[in-house]
């Protein structure tokens, strides 16, 4: 989950630094590249498994949608009005959603000390933002492009609930091939659209052909990969607290690319989201030993 993390908050950054391509065109195009990428990898287990994607052809269309297809547009759409900093703050809200969905649709069981190492993540990820200004987050300045994260948070938290609950019916690679293929598709009349009411974008050369193929490369397969994997293993829950992890990956690269300074307040909330998480995926992993040793003994 640190690389999902990594190459997520590689995604806010990149993404805010070609916000003058529209966010169809990005979404576009970076699943576009993964695409090509998948393609020699996945089409033969694709092939293979057909008919279980026709079987479970509406689930499989519902995580391709919300995960793939609309998550990371509605996160390039809001960076054309708002910061990555209201983004980064928004992006926490994820977990929690994710929890809410996953106890009332999975019937997931979390322990009361597992709810404090969520709900401290969750501080810890809004105090590294502001900088400890809590008290600021009543005086941002919100705009549509916040209204606009909603749709990626309730995306991606139905995204992780799928996965959790069919996305082992699939093959790996194969399903991350026809999910990209499908949402490529999707994004093709509208990206015919957006181009015909803002115009053809100008591509800026070697800055926009890097940073689509970080997108396409990292972001769009890598990490789905391993975010997938994660939430086989941990659980939906547990696997999204890691998020809060987002605005210290964040900051740590504004520090080394943009020349941000990294405050004794930022690196409070560092700590207490890594607390957090530990407290949450750590206590849960000790509980399901001792059950699994239980049940070996007698």
């Amino acid at each position: 989950m640190v690389l999902v993390v990594i190459f997520y908050g590689g995604n806010i950054l990149v993404g805010k630094a070609i916000n003058d391509l529209p966010p169809f065109t990005i979404a576009f195009f970076r699943l576009f590249i993964a695409l090509l990428i998948l393609l020699p990898i996945g089409w033969k287990s694709a092939w293979h498994y057909r008919s279980v994607f026709v079987t479970y052809k509406w689930p499989f269309l519902m995580m391709t949608l919300s995960g793939i297809t609309f998550f990371n547009t509605f996160i390039y759409g809001a960076l054309q009005y708002t910061t990555a900093t209201n983004v980064s703050v928004l992006e926490t809200v994820i977990p929690v959603v994710t929890v809410i969905f996953s106890v009332i649709l999975l019937k997931e069981k979390l322990q009361s000390v597992q709810w404090i190492g969520i709900v401290i993540s969750f501080f810890g990820a809004i105090w590294v933002v502001l900088d400890g200004r809590i008290v600021a987050l009543s005086s941002m300045n919100w705009n549509v492009g916040d209204g606009i994260m909603v749709g990626a948070i309730f995306s991606w938290s139905i995204y992780s609930i799928c996965v959790k609950k069919y996305m082992h019916l699939f093959p790996v690679y194969g399903a991350l091939l026809i999910m990209t293929g499908i949402s490529v598709l999707v994004l093709l009349p509208v990206v015919g659209i957006e181009w015909l009411i803002t115009g053809i974008p100008s591509f800026n050369g070697a800055a926009h052909i890097v940073s689509l193929f970080y997108l396409g490369i990292f972001p769009s397969f890598i990490a789905l990969l391993f975010f997938n994997r994660a939430v086989d293993i941990l659980g939906p829950s547990k696997a999204s607290v890691f998020l809060n992890f987002l605005p210290v990956v964040t900051v740590i690269g504004a520090y080394f690319w943009l020349g941000e300074t990294i405050t004794t307040m930022k690196i409070i909330g560092a700590v207490l989201v890594i607390a957090g998480v530990l407290i949450t995926t750590q206590f849960g992993r000790r509980k399901q030993m001792g059950e699994d040793l239980d049940q070996i003994s007698s």
